[in-house]
């Protein structure tokens, strides 16, 4: 059973990068159909007693509308941990050493990230993930995500218009560099990484 989680912050406290407008509509009605849906289709399915990542992995190879909701659910679960108030600023030293060592700098990186949420046709995600031993930004379509290509996502920006239409009309590079140097809670990133590596 899938349920709704609180925002870990207040709707006005990613202001002026992400209005309160925005984040009452992507989590309140967003967010909220996507658990709505995939409960109404994991009903009485053998996904119902899986744990949320292995109905994402099985689902994807067999059941796209059920994978649709579900992974979506995921995704934004994780993004609201994946902003704070007082997000963007340095990146802590470990994951910093590896960015650079993985991409020659931060400001390569971010240039990867941004352009990655920017060439992303359509609805859909970028992220920084790390598989095989190393970082690397990736994109996906729709409610698609990393688990399901066997990465561990880092940090992830919803790319689909919901995300910063109110805010940023058709401007979404506007949208992610203001995400990537205001919004990102570079501590959640960290941790990830080093369970992960």
């Amino acid at each position: 059973m899938l349920t709704l989680p609180d925002l870990p912050y207040d709707y006005k406290a990613l202001e002026p990068y992400m209005s309160a407008e925005t984040l009452e509509y992507h989590h309140d009605k967003h967010h909220n159909a996507y658990v709505t849906a995939g409960n109404k289709l994991m009903e009485g399915t053998p996904y119902a007693d899986m744990d949320l990542e292995s109905a994402i992995r099985e689902s994807f190879k067999s059941d796209p509308k059920l994978f649709n909701q579900i992974a979506q659910h995921w995704n934004h679960m994780e993004f609201w941990h994946w902003m704070s108030p007082k997000g963007g600023g340095a990146i802590p030293g470990n994951l910093e050493s590896q960015i650079k060592k993985d991409f020659g700098s931060v400001d390569d990186f971010k240039e990867a990230f941004v352009q990655a949420g920017v060439t992303q046709f359509g609805s859909g995600w970028c992220w920084l993930v790390w598989k095989d031993g190393k970082l690397a930004v990736t994109q996906t379509p729709n409610g698609e995500n990393p688990l399901v290509h066997g990465g561990t996502a880092l940090l992830g920006c919803d790319v689909w218009e919901h995300s910063y239409y109110i805010d940023y009309r058709n401007a979404r590079p506007k949208y992610l560099e203001a995400f990537f140097d205001h919004l990102v809670n570079w501590e959640r990133v960290t941790e990830i990484y080093e369970q992960a590596s």
